[in-house]
């Protein structure tokens, strides 16, 4: 008895509710919604106070600006360190190995995260001193903080460009982005170049650096395949898949000459 009762009072409620709000708040509603207009957007800045400095940001505003930091983070990670030239490298070294999988992709990107974060160390450690800490301390702007901290990674990658003289890298990115050629006898000076046009050079040059490192890797297990390949078919065994036989020889030979360190010691001595 008391569920029909109790239905029949929310019925009566959902039947009252629209007719109380149309005589009420009918001006409200009209506002807020902005009429007709399927793309109004409704004025919210009296509910919010103004940011006029980091105090006054509300807590909900901060955890956006940190997620949208988090989001650029791997970006900036995969982008514009020495990331994406110790990946490659392994990526082909496993390849070289013939091992498929192993060892697994996510071995392989750990591994090349903590050797960028190693050899970067340096480069964090000036912007940790230059730009973050002076930033928390109030001495340095927002604005001027990104700055410093971008003049570090600049620093960084024109340094990179310069060991490996992928210079014309630059030069291809920033005549595409200033819609000019560059004289044969102008030098360009490293803020003249925007970030827009030196990213892109920097990881041109990257994974120019990495395919050249990843042949020289390559060419030894090449040999060994080759080998395994001429005598199987001087034996006759032409329908032994020549890996199979080869692989035991190039794990063999990768462990004797302690391959992991001399590639990672190579990796690390690649970047200046």
């Amino acid at each position: 008895m008391w569920r029909h009762t109790l239905v029949s009072m929310l019925i009566l409620l959902l039947m009252a509710a629209p007719a109380a709000a149309q005589t009420t708040t009918s001006t409200t509603t009209e506002t807020a919604t902005g009429g007709n207009d399927p793309v109004y957007v409704p004025d919210v800045s009296h509910w919010l106070p103004k940011a006029a400095s980091r105090e006054s940001l509300s807590n909900s505003l901060q955890i956006l600006v940190l997620l949208t930091l988090l989001t650029v983070a791997p970006g900036i990670l995969l982008l514009m360190t020495c990331f994406t030239r110790i990946l490659v490298v392994l990526a082909l070294l496993r390849q070289a190995l013939g091992t498929q999988q192993l060892p697994p992709s996510q071995i392989l990107v750990g591994l090349a995260l903590f050797m960028t974060i190693l050899v970067m160390a340096p480069t964090w450690q000036r912007v940790q001193q230059r730009a973050i800490q002076p930033y928390l301390n109030d001495q340095l702007s927002q604005l001027d903080a990104i700055s410093t901290a971008g003049a570090e990674l600049r620093g960084f990658m024109f340094d990179q460009l310069k060991a490996a003289e992928n210079e014309q890298d630059v030069y291809l990115m920033y005549e595409y982005a200033a819609k000019r050629a560059v004289p044969a006898g102008e030098v360009l000076e490293e803020r003249a170049v925007p970030m827009t046009a030196l990213v892109p050079a920097f990881i041109l040059s990257e994974l120019k650096v990495a395919f050249i490192l990843g042949f020289r890797i390559y060419l030894p297990f090449l040999v060994i395949d080759m080998v395994i390949a001429t005598v199987l078919v001087s034996m006759g065994m032409m329908m032994l898949p020549p890996v199979l036989i080869s692989l035991p020889f190039k794990l063999l030979l990768f462990v004797l000459a302690d391959g992991w360190h001399l590639v990672a010691g190579s990796l690390m001595a690649s970047i200046s």
